[in-house]
Protein backbone atom coordinates (compact mmCIF):
# COMPACT_ATOMS: atom_id res chain seq x y z
CA UNK A 1 0.00 0.00 0.00
CA UNK A 2 1.74 3.46 -1.18
CA UNK A 3 1.55 6.61 1.28
CA UNK A 4 -0.86 8.55 -0.59
CA UNK A 5 -3.48 5.47 -0.12
CA UNK A 6 -2.43 5.23 3.55
CA UNK A 7 -3.12 8.99 4.24
CA UNK A 8 -6.52 8.70 2.03
CA UNK A 9 -7.60 5.37 4.45
CA UNK A 10 -6.53 7.49 7.21
CA UNK A 11 -8.10 10.86 6.89
CA UNK A 12 -11.71 11.04 8.56
CA UNK A 13 -13.73 12.22 6.17
CA UNK A 14 -16.90 14.34 6.51
CA UNK A 15 -19.30 15.28 3.40
CA UNK A 16 -23.16 15.69 2.64
CA UNK A 17 -23.84 14.23 -0.72
CA UNK A 18 -27.32 13.65 -0.59
CA UNK A 19 -27.63 15.29 -4.17
CA UNK A 20 -24.53 15.20 -5.93
CA UNK A 21 -25.04 12.32 -7.69
CA UNK A 22 -27.76 13.91 -9.61
CA UNK A 23 -25.60 16.80 -10.74
CA UNK A 24 -22.52 14.72 -12.07
CA UNK A 25 -22.69 11.89 -15.03
CA UNK A 26 -20.76 8.71 -14.48
CA UNK A 27 -17.14 9.83 -14.91
CA UNK A 28 -16.03 11.04 -18.40
CA UNK A 29 -12.96 9.55 -19.57
CA UNK A 30 -12.37 11.72 -22.80
CA UNK A 31 -13.31 15.30 -23.13
CA UNK A 32 -13.21 18.02 -26.19
CA UNK A 33 -11.26 20.36 -25.20
CA UNK A 34 -12.00 24.32 -25.48
CA UNK A 35 -11.79 25.26 -29.08
CA UNK A 36 -10.26 28.59 -29.05
CA UNK A 37 -7.33 26.80 -27.50
CA UNK A 38 -7.15 23.91 -29.77
CA UNK A 39 -7.12 26.58 -32.54
CA UNK A 40 -4.09 28.31 -31.36
CA UNK A 41 -2.32 24.83 -30.85
CA UNK A 42 -1.16 23.45 -34.30
CA UNK A 43 -0.24 19.97 -32.95
CA UNK A 44 -3.03 19.53 -30.15
CA UNK A 45 -4.90 16.63 -29.67
CA UNK A 46 -8.35 17.20 -29.99
CA UNK A 47 -9.65 15.41 -26.83
CA UNK A 48 -7.53 14.00 -23.44
CA UNK A 49 -7.56 11.93 -20.60
CA UNK A 50 -7.60 13.02 -16.95
CA UNK A 51 -5.68 10.51 -15.31
CA UNK A 52 -5.64 10.97 -11.05
CA UNK A 53 -1.91 12.01 -10.05
CA UNK A 54 -0.25 9.05 -7.82
CA UNK A 55 2.91 10.44 -7.43
CA UNK A 56 5.50 13.50 -7.30
CA UNK A 57 7.07 14.00 -10.55
CA UNK A 58 9.76 17.14 -10.14
CA UNK A 59 9.94 19.45 -7.16
CA UNK A 60 11.29 22.88 -8.42
CA UNK A 61 12.57 25.95 -6.81
CA UNK A 62 10.37 28.70 -8.10
CA UNK A 63 10.28 31.98 -5.74
CA UNK A 64 12.12 33.61 -2.82
CA UNK A 65 9.32 34.22 -0.28
CA UNK A 66 6.22 32.17 -1.71
CA UNK A 67 4.64 31.19 -4.69
CA UNK A 68 1.12 32.48 -4.65
CA UNK A 69 -0.55 31.25 -7.75
CA UNK A 70 -0.21 29.08 -11.04
CA UNK A 71 -1.67 27.63 -13.97
CA UNK A 72 -1.49 25.77 -17.20
CA UNK A 73 -2.13 27.66 -20.39
CA UNK A 74 -4.65 26.69 -22.78
CA UNK A 75 -4.16 22.88 -24.06
CA UNK A 76 -0.29 22.73 -23.26
CA UNK A 77 1.92 22.05 -20.64
CA UNK A 78 3.37 25.15 -20.26
CA UNK A 79 2.43 26.63 -16.25
CA UNK A 80 2.67 29.64 -15.22
CA UNK A 81 3.95 30.96 -11.72
CA UNK A 82 3.68 34.12 -10.02
CA UNK A 83 5.36 35.24 -6.55
CA UNK A 84 6.66 37.53 -3.86
CA UNK A 85 9.31 38.16 -5.54
CA UNK A 86 7.63 40.25 -7.65
CA UNK A 87 8.08 38.06 -11.02
CA UNK A 88 6.38 36.11 -13.39
CA UNK A 89 8.03 32.73 -14.22
CA UNK A 90 6.74 30.53 -17.38
CA UNK A 91 7.97 26.60 -17.00
CA UNK A 92 7.93 23.39 -18.93
CA UNK A 93 6.09 21.24 -16.83
CA UNK A 94 7.49 18.09 -18.41
CA UNK A 95 10.76 18.87 -17.64
CA UNK A 96 10.44 21.56 -14.77
CA UNK A 97 12.77 23.69 -17.01
CA UNK A 98 12.17 27.71 -17.11
CA UNK A 99 11.30 28.79 -20.47
CA UNK A 100 10.82 32.58 -19.60
CA UNK A 101 11.03 34.87 -16.50
CA UNK A 102 8.88 38.50 -16.64
CA UNK A 103 9.65 41.05 -14.80
CA UNK A 104 9.34 45.12 -14.29
CA UNK A 105 6.43 45.60 -12.12
CA UNK A 106 6.25 46.20 -8.19
CA UNK A 107 4.48 44.19 -5.67
CA UNK A 108 3.80 40.61 -5.11
CA UNK A 109 1.31 38.58 -7.45
CA UNK A 110 -2.06 37.13 -5.72
CA UNK A 111 -3.66 35.99 -8.82
CA UNK A 112 -3.15 35.12 -12.21
CA UNK A 113 -5.66 34.37 -15.64
CA UNK A 114 -4.92 33.86 -19.17
CA UNK A 115 -7.01 34.65 -22.01
CA UNK A 116 -8.15 31.56 -23.48
CA UNK A 117 -6.28 32.07 -27.33
CA UNK A 118 -3.22 32.28 -25.01
CA UNK A 119 -2.43 35.58 -25.73
CA UNK A 120 -1.93 37.64 -22.84
CA UNK A 121 -1.77 36.96 -19.21
CA UNK A 122 -3.32 39.17 -16.13
CA UNK A 123 -1.62 39.46 -12.85
CA UNK A 124 -3.18 40.89 -10.03
CA UNK A 125 -0.55 42.64 -7.44
CA UNK A 126 -0.31 43.78 -3.79
CA UNK A 127 0.85 47.13 -5.69
CA UNK A 128 -2.96 48.35 -6.16
CA UNK A 129 -2.44 47.41 -10.10
CA UNK A 130 -3.36 44.32 -12.49
CA UNK A 131 -0.22 44.34 -15.37
CA UNK A 132 -1.08 42.65 -18.43
CA UNK A 133 1.18 41.00 -20.11
CA UNK A 134 1.58 40.11 -24.20
CA UNK A 135 2.52 36.78 -23.97
CA UNK A 136 4.20 36.16 -27.43
CA UNK A 137 6.31 39.14 -26.71
CA UNK A 138 6.77 38.75 -23.26
CA UNK A 139 6.18 42.81 -22.33
CA UNK A 140 3.57 43.93 -20.51
CA UNK A 141 1.29 46.80 -22.50
CA UNK A 142 -0.99 47.43 -20.27
CA UNK A 143 -1.05 48.38 -16.65
CA UNK A 144 -4.73 48.32 -15.15
CA UNK A 145 -4.97 51.26 -11.54
CA UNK A 146 -8.24 51.89 -10.09
CA UNK A 147 -8.13 49.79 -7.15
CA UNK A 148 -6.88 51.62 -3.76
CA UNK A 149 -5.49 48.49 -1.78
CA UNK A 150 -4.14 45.65 -2.88
CA UNK A 151 -5.53 43.77 -5.78
CA UNK A 152 -6.22 39.61 -4.51
CA UNK A 153 -8.27 38.58 -7.58
CA UNK A 154 -8.02 38.60 -10.96
CA UNK A 155 -10.74 36.43 -14.44
CA UNK A 156 -10.26 36.87 -17.74
CA UNK A 157 -13.74 36.15 -19.71
CA UNK A 158 -13.44 32.33 -21.33
CA UNK A 159 -15.60 33.56 -24.28
CA UNK A 160 -14.99 36.84 -24.41
CA UNK A 161 -11.00 37.34 -23.50
CA UNK A 162 -11.25 41.23 -23.88
CA UNK A 163 -13.45 40.92 -20.65
CA UNK A 164 -11.42 41.51 -17.76
CA UNK A 165 -13.00 40.89 -13.66
CA UNK A 166 -10.83 42.00 -10.51
CA UNK A 167 -11.55 42.26 -6.77
CA UNK A 168 -9.18 43.88 -3.87
CA UNK A 169 -9.36 43.93 -0.40
CA UNK A 170 -11.19 47.84 -0.62
CA UNK A 171 -13.89 46.27 -0.66
CA UNK A 172 -14.35 46.50 -4.66
CA UNK A 173 -14.34 44.66 -7.68
CA UNK A 174 -13.70 46.29 -11.14
CA UNK A 175 -14.80 45.19 -14.92
CA UNK A 176 -12.46 45.62 -17.45
CA UNK A 177 -13.41 45.75 -21.17
CA UNK A 178 -9.95 46.00 -23.03
CA UNK A 179 -11.63 46.52 -26.24
CA UNK A 180 -13.27 49.74 -25.35
CA UNK A 181 -10.69 51.25 -23.20
CA UNK A 182 -7.96 51.00 -20.47
CA UNK A 183 -10.19 52.37 -17.29
CA UNK A 184 -12.98 50.51 -15.77
CA UNK A 185 -16.38 50.13 -17.34
CA UNK A 186 -17.93 49.74 -13.60
CA UNK A 187 -17.04 49.86 -10.42
CA UNK A 188 -19.06 47.95 -7.35
CA UNK A 189 -18.10 49.34 -3.58
CA UNK A 190 -19.48 45.82 -1.74
CA UNK A 191 -19.28 45.13 2.34
CA UNK A 192 -16.47 43.04 2.86
CA UNK A 193 -13.07 42.57 0.85
CA UNK A 194 -12.74 40.64 -2.39
CA UNK A 195 -10.56 37.16 -1.77
CA UNK A 196 -11.68 35.69 -5.15
CA UNK A 197 -13.70 36.24 -8.65
CA UNK A 198 -14.64 34.26 -11.82
CA UNK A 199 -16.92 35.10 -14.63
CA UNK A 200 -19.91 32.43 -14.96
CA UNK A 201 -22.73 31.52 -16.77
CA UNK A 202 -20.72 31.84 -20.50
CA UNK A 203 -20.00 35.47 -19.10
CA UNK A 204 -22.52 37.07 -18.46
CA UNK A 205 -22.45 37.10 -15.00
CA UNK A 206 -19.35 37.46 -12.55
CA UNK A 207 -19.23 35.65 -8.83
CA UNK A 208 -16.89 36.66 -6.11
CA UNK A 209 -15.86 35.19 -2.94
CA UNK A 210 -15.74 37.59 0.41
CA UNK A 211 -14.52 37.45 3.77
CA UNK A 212 -17.56 37.46 4.91
CA UNK A 213 -18.30 33.92 3.83
CA UNK A 214 -20.21 35.39 1.55
CA UNK A 215 -20.68 34.53 -2.12
CA UNK A 216 -21.75 37.34 -4.46
CA UNK A 217 -23.19 37.21 -7.88
CA UNK A 218 -23.47 40.20 -10.15
CA UNK A 219 -24.62 40.87 -13.41
CA UNK A 220 -21.86 41.59 -16.26
CA UNK A 221 -21.84 45.57 -17.76
CA UNK A 222 -23.38 47.14 -14.68
CA UNK A 223 -22.06 45.14 -11.44
CA UNK A 224 -25.59 45.33 -9.62
CA UNK A 225 -25.97 42.53 -7.72
CA UNK A 226 -28.06 39.66 -8.13
CA UNK A 227 -28.00 37.06 -5.88
CA UNK A 228 -26.40 36.17 -2.50
CA UNK A 229 -25.00 33.02 -0.84
CA UNK A 230 -23.63 32.37 2.50
CA UNK A 231 -21.81 29.89 1.57
CA UNK A 232 -19.33 29.42 4.49
CA UNK A 233 -18.76 30.98 8.33
CA UNK A 234 -15.46 32.15 7.44
CA UNK A 235 -13.63 33.55 4.74
CA UNK A 236 -14.13 32.77 1.18
CA UNK A 237 -10.65 31.58 -0.32
CA UNK A 238 -11.03 30.29 -4.02
CA UNK A 239 -13.76 29.67 -6.52
CA UNK A 240 -14.09 27.77 -9.55
CA UNK A 241 -17.84 27.40 -11.93
CA UNK A 242 -18.74 23.98 -13.57
CA UNK A 243 -20.65 23.45 -16.11
CA UNK A 244 -20.42 26.93 -17.95
CA UNK A 245 -21.19 28.09 -14.12
CA UNK A 246 -24.51 26.37 -13.71
CA UNK A 247 -22.30 25.28 -10.80
CA UNK A 248 -20.05 26.78 -8.33
CA UNK A 249 -17.48 24.85 -5.81
CA UNK A 250 -15.70 27.11 -3.33
CA UNK A 251 -13.54 26.81 -0.57
CA UNK A 252 -13.38 28.73 2.81
CA UNK A 253 -11.46 29.07 5.95
CA UNK A 254 -14.06 27.12 7.35
CA UNK A 255 -12.04 24.23 5.77
CA UNK A 256 -15.78 23.54 3.93
CA UNK A 257 -15.26 22.70 0.35
CA UNK A 258 -19.72 23.66 -1.00
CA UNK A 259 -20.92 23.04 -4.53
CA UNK A 260 -23.63 25.51 -5.21
CA UNK A 261 -26.17 25.48 -7.49
CA UNK A 262 -26.49 28.72 -9.13
CA UNK A 263 -29.70 28.38 -10.35
CA UNK A 264 -31.33 27.96 -6.61
CA UNK A 265 -28.44 29.56 -5.18
CA UNK A 266 -28.71 26.32 -2.66
CA UNK A 267 -25.30 24.82 -1.38
CA UNK A 268 -26.20 21.40 -3.19
CA UNK A 269 -22.96 19.16 -1.61
CA UNK A 270 -20.29 20.15 0.80
CA UNK A 271 -17.24 17.87 1.66
CA UNK A 272 -14.16 18.02 3.75
CA UNK A 273 -11.66 15.92 5.41
CA UNK A 274 -10.11 16.55 9.28
CA UNK A 275 -6.58 16.38 7.39
CA UNK A 276 -7.48 19.43 5.10
CA UNK A 277 -6.57 22.73 6.49
CA UNK A 278 -6.93 25.48 3.96
CA UNK A 279 -3.69 27.83 4.53
CA UNK A 280 -4.45 31.49 3.43
CA UNK A 281 -7.12 33.33 2.75
CA UNK A 282 -6.62 32.94 -1.07
CA UNK A 283 -5.80 29.52 -1.44
CA UNK A 284 -7.02 28.31 -4.57
CA UNK A 285 -8.10 24.90 -5.49
CA UNK A 286 -8.75 23.59 -9.09
CA UNK A 287 -11.16 21.30 -10.68
CA UNK A 288 -9.78 18.88 -14.04
CA UNK A 289 -11.14 20.07 -17.29
CA UNK A 290 -13.15 16.80 -17.69
CA UNK A 291 -14.58 18.26 -13.87
CA UNK A 292 -14.27 14.39 -12.28
CA UNK A 293 -12.39 15.48 -9.95
CA UNK A 294 -11.75 18.92 -7.55
CA UNK A 295 -8.27 19.51 -5.82
CA UNK A 296 -7.46 21.17 -2.73
CA UNK A 297 -4.43 21.64 -0.82
CA UNK A 298 -3.20 21.64 2.75
CA UNK A 299 -1.74 23.89 5.08
CA UNK A 300 0.64 20.71 6.06
CA UNK A 301 1.17 20.44 2.56
CA UNK A 302 -0.89 17.89 1.29
CA UNK A 303 -2.84 17.54 -1.40
CA UNK A 304 -6.31 16.09 -1.79
CA UNK A 305 -8.37 14.65 -5.10
CA UNK A 306 -11.66 14.34 -4.62
CA UNK A 307 -14.26 12.87 -7.00
CA UNK A 308 -16.67 14.85 -7.81
CA UNK A 309 -19.31 12.40 -9.44
CA UNK A 310 -18.77 10.37 -6.20
CA UNK A 311 -18.17 13.03 -3.18
CA UNK A 312 -15.85 11.02 -1.53
CA UNK A 313 -11.71 11.81 -1.84
CA UNK A 314 -9.73 9.20 -3.86
CA UNK A 315 -6.20 10.34 -3.39
CA UNK A 316 -4.06 12.26 -1.40
CA UNK A 317 -0.69 13.39 -2.12
CA UNK A 318 2.07 14.26 0.21
CA UNK A 319 5.19 16.08 -0.65
CA UNK A 320 6.94 19.09 0.72
CA UNK A 321 5.53 20.08 4.85
CA UNK A 322 4.99 24.19 2.86
CA UNK A 323 1.22 25.28 3.08
CA UNK A 324 -0.23 24.41 -0.59
CA UNK A 325 -1.37 27.44 -1.56
CA UNK A 326 -2.82 27.12 -5.52
CA UNK A 327 -3.23 23.88 -7.48
CA UNK A 328 -3.87 23.94 -11.09
CA UNK A 329 -4.21 20.84 -13.56
CA UNK A 330 -3.25 21.20 -17.14
CA UNK A 331 -6.25 20.63 -19.65
CA UNK A 332 -4.26 18.20 -21.25
CA UNK A 333 -4.93 15.78 -18.98
CA UNK A 334 -2.07 15.85 -16.85
CA UNK A 335 0.02 16.75 -15.44
CA UNK A 336 -1.02 18.41 -11.59
CA UNK A 337 0.55 21.10 -10.26
CA UNK A 338 0.89 22.70 -6.56
CA UNK A 339 2.43 25.81 -5.32
CA UNK A 340 4.07 26.41 -2.12
CA UNK A 341 4.20 28.95 0.73
CA UNK A 342 8.21 28.38 0.90
CA UNK A 343 8.07 28.93 -3.05
CA UNK A 344 7.76 25.78 -4.30
CA UNK A 345 5.96 24.47 -7.11
CA UNK A 346 5.33 20.82 -6.92
CA UNK A 347 4.76 18.71 -10.56
CA UNK A 348 2.63 15.42 -9.81
CA UNK A 349 1.75 12.71 -12.34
Amino acid sequence: MDSSRKMTDNCNVEGVQDNIKGLFPPPRKKIKIDSEACASQENASSFTECLIPTALKYKIHAHEGGCNSILFTYNSQNLISGGKDSTVKIWDASTGALTCTLQGFPGSVYDLSISSDNSFLVAALTSQKLCVWDLHSGQIFHTLTGHNQKVCAVDVGKELSNYIVSGGSDQVIKFWDLQQDYYPICTAILSSPCNAVSFTMNDTAICSGHANGKLIFSKVNTLSISSEVEAHTQSVTSICPLQNGKLILSSGRDNWHNLIDSRTMQICSKFRTRCNRVASNWSRVCVSSDENYAVVGSADGSVYVWSMQMGRMVNALKGPTAPVLACSWSSMGRPLASAHDDGAICIWS
